[in-house]
């Protein structure tokens, strides 16, 4: 089975709450972050013009489940695996941890998208180079 991709970030107090534990939402925001490290570390990006057409991944789908609390000033390592890759949608597992304790179980879904100002996102196939780089950290 190939190895997640991995980054780690601090969680900084505008994440936490009063008690300095990170707050549910933060956790979104951390999962699209390091999304964008993995597709950069692939020299991908996931807003760009493919074929003449400017492409995006608007997530269709976003959970989260909870193990144990993170908190004000800790670094949590997040794994990274691409769980399925489709025609026009690709799914991924964030798994949180710090210091090897599971923190968190995030899955998003996203669709390639044609996007253009002014007009609703229209799906298309996700280009060969994106799916490729993938590949490289399915399940």
């Amino acid at each position: 089975m190939p190895e997640p991709f991995q980054t780690s970030r601090l969680v900084e107090f505008h994440d936490t709450d009063m008690a300095g534990i990170m707050h549910f939402a933060s956790f979104f925001i951390y999962m699209e972050s390091a999304e964008h490290e993995l597709y950069r570390s692939l020299g991908l990006s996931l807003h760009e013009e493919v074929d003449g057409e400017l492409i995006s991944f608007p997530r269709v789908a976003a959970a989260c489940d909870y193990s144990s609390p993170a908190r004000c000033e800790e670094i949590l390592d997040i794994a990274i695996s691409v769980t399925r890759i489709g025609a026009k949608s690709i799914s991924y597992e964030f798994r949180f941890t710090r210091a090897g304790v599971l923190l968190a179980i995030g899955k998003m879904t996203c669709v390639c998208c044609r996007v253009a100002h002014g007009q609703p996102p229209v799906s298309r196939p996700i280009p060969d180079n994106i799916a490729e780089g993938l590949r490289v950290y399915a399940m």
